[in-house]
């Protein structure tokens, strides 16, 4: 089962599939992304966030269109992101959580919105969570050997050892690696999948994979 997450990044990011309204829910909605919703015609499970950036009227109309919603003091110590993550791991069954939103704007959410992942309960989950833009998808992985399948449209990869990393080998790649070790985070910036699979392992850390484009425009 998949749930969605909205949260408040420029709508310039999101894919066109959100644009269109498109993607089936379920979907939180994350204080902007609440209204957002709304205004595509979705009726979010719940709606979350301080919602300090909102018109009353704004408000109003994400209360009567949301199921369920949750007012949270804006001076907290979890982001809005993170306020819906809990949400999602007390009251909702998923097998992977899809994040809009989170990735344009502010380059101190965008890293907010990565560096969670080693936050308690997050980091118990994180390989269940992707967040999603219009150019890229990342995520995140435990130590293990893994099947990658390309998406759509999606030229380039990238692995991106976020903490110490150790025997990180990418087998197929267009760029390959054995067994490499990692101290200290990096960006494997700009590789390419081989066909329409990929396959990589690693022995202990945290890895990220990015699927990305580059801008049409």
């Amino acid at each position: 089962m998949i749930l969605n997450i909205l949260v408040g990044g420029p709508k310039e990011q999101w894919p066109d599939e959100l644009v269109a309204g498109n993607i089936q829910g379920p979907w939180i909605g994350v204080d902007r992304g609440a209204l957002r919703l709304v205004q595509l015609g979705i009726t979010p499970e719940l709606s979350i966030g301080d919602f300090d950036s909102m018109t009353e009227s704004e408000f109003k109309l994400v209360t009567q269109h949301s199921r369920h919603t949750k007012t949270a003091n804006p001076e907290k110590d979890d982001t809005d992101t993170e306020l819906a993550l809990r949400e999602a791991i007390a009251n909702f069954t998923f097998d992977t959580v899809m994040i809009y939103g989170a990735t344009g704007g502010r380059i101190d959410h965008l890293l907010a919105n990565l560096f969670f992942i080693f936050r308690e309960p997050f980091n118990t989950m994180f390989e269940k969570i992707c967040l999603v833009d219009k150019q890229n998808s990342i995520r995140f992985f435990k130590p293990g050997s893994y099947h990658l399948v390309k998406e759509d449209g999606k030229k380039y990869l990238a692995f991106i050892p976020l903490t110490q990393v150790t025997h990180l080998s990418l087998m197929d790649e267009k760029y390959t690696l054995n067994k490499i070790d990692f101290v200290y985070p990096v960006s494997l910036a700009s590789n390419e999948f081989v066909g329409d699979t990929g396959e990589f392992s690693f022995k202990s850390g945290v890895v990220a994979v990015i699927q990305s484009r580059d801008d049409e425009k």
